[in-house]
């Protein structure tokens, strides 16, 4: 194509500019599409003592129920990645939100372990492609130099969440029941789809491409992409980051409550702490792998060693409040140790706008959600069989975790020896 050619194609598909103020608009709405989406995720973990005791179940088999909200995660992250950009964003979003609602609503009334497992595996399946939904719709919005605050601003939705639904949830579960706090969240989730369907629509940067990105817009094969390095550091880097978020989801309200021995309002409160400093950590990690690219820093450094650095600094937090007993400074390693992680996140997943074609990138998302997804599965039973199995409950916890803190150190040695977007970029791909 010549540049005379590209210049006519670029203004053809623009379309005109795309409105800032809309732009953000969305942004706030698919932010408010993942606290909802973790809201769903943690209720769980808060009312686990009540589950528990309700359901007559032991430590391991709460690991299964919480395992089984991943095993259709990855189903769902492919079926939804093969569904943006042929559904329009408005209603493929909106009918995800209501299945969320629909996989919530018997657990309004019901008590049965088997009901609930069928609960958490639908509501996995409907809730896995939600961050490739969010981030793909979002990257219409921008330009490839504008996107990591907004992806940053989605991604912090998952901190918001639980900050938001962990006291209020609480409370509602110690003060009514944990079927109110399922009943809370169906209300939640009515309550956003009226809202996406007014004010929810795709951009036009999808299709008004920069000249650097329709050069690079061919696709490239899926032997190619699987053989990125920067695609595949970046599964491993969210591999490594959704071994803690599945662990903290799943478990760290019990930790809280029967490892480090906090009463149930207590716990409920401190367990929002860590998703509180996730969400700023992940716009302030947003910010300044934004800065770094201004001043010409490769981006490298500012999607690849930046992330990997704070997902090494999670790893080493971890192993430090497995080690310590309750106290101050164990909550501020639990913090830290949860939250750089998360952050971490944030900033890589920019990366595969960097390495992959744009018509490409729903699907690549969805795979590497469905790689990380794994770690859902893994992660929560492995933690539940330890705390089965050890002498003390506390025991137990102690072993997973310095586990997890490993798993994670690995996962960023080896992501910063894999990301390097200036040398996978489609363009130099092909």
């Amino acid at each position: 194509m010549s540049v005379d050619e590209l210049g006519r194609a670029i203004t053809t598909r623009t379309g005109g500019r795309v409105s800032s103020r809309r732009a953000w608009i969305v942004v706030a709405l698919l932010c408010g599409f993942l606290i909802v989406n973790y809201a769903d995720k943690i209720v769980v973990g808060l009312a686990g003592a009540d589950l528990m005791r309700d359901m007559d179940i032991d430590a391991q088999q709460f690991g299964i129920i919480q395992s089984s909200f991943f095993w259709c995660f990855a189903a769902g992250s492919i079926l939804g990645s093969i569904l943006i950009g042929r559904v329009k964003a408005k209603y493929l979003l909106a009918g995800t939100a209501v299945l969320w609602v629909l996989s919530l609503l018997p657990m309004v009334w019901s008590e049965s372990y088997e009901v609930l497992i069928a609960s958490r595996m639908m509501l996995g399946f409907a809730e896995g492609p939600a961050t490739a939904m969010a981030v793909a719709v979002a990257h219409t919005w921008f330009t490839a130099d504008r996107r990591t605050i907004p992806t940053s601003v989605i991604v912090a939705g998952a901190g918001l969440g639980p900050v938001i639904a962990a006291p209020v949830l609480t409370m509602v579960i110690v003060n009514q029941s944990w079927h109110a706090a399922f009943a809370v969240l169906v209300i939640a989730g009515l309550v956003w789809v009226p809202l996406w369907l007014q004010f929810g629509r795709e951009g036009g940067v999808l299709d008004a491409l920069t000249v650097e990105e329709a050069v690079g817009d061919a696709r490239m094969s899926w032997s190619s992409i699987l053989r990125n390095r920067t695609v595949l550091g970046v599964a491993v880097l969210m591999f490594a980051t959704y071994c803690s978020s599945a662990v903290k989801i799943s478990w760290l309200p019990l930790y809280l409550h029967n490892g480090l021995g906090y009463d149930k309002e207590t716990a409920g409160t401190l367990v929002a702490l860590p998703y509180a400093a996730t969400a700023i950590l992940v716009v302030a990690a947003g910010v300044a792998s934004r800065m770094m690219t201004k001043r010409g820093v490769a981006n490298r450094m500012s999607r690849g060693v930046l992330p990997s650095l704070m997902l090494a600094s999670a790893g080493v937090s971890t192993v430090g409040f497995a080690l310590l007993d309750r106290g101050l400074l164990n909550l501020v390693f639990i913090i830290f140790g949860a939250s750089l992680a998360g952050a971490a996140a944030g900033v890589t997943l920019t990366a595969v706008s960097d390495v992959v074609a744009p018509r490409q990138r729903g699907a690549v998302l969805g795979f590497i959600v469905a790689v990380y997804s794994s770690a859902g599965v893994i992660s929560p039973l492995v933690l539940g069989h330890i705390v089965t199995s050890a002498a003390t409950p506390a025991a137990g916890y102690r072993e997973g975790f310095l586990i997890l803190g490993g798993v994670m150190v690995v996962g960023a040695i080896v992501s910063v020896l894999l990301i390097n977007p200036d040398r996978d970029s489609a363009t130099n791909s092909r």
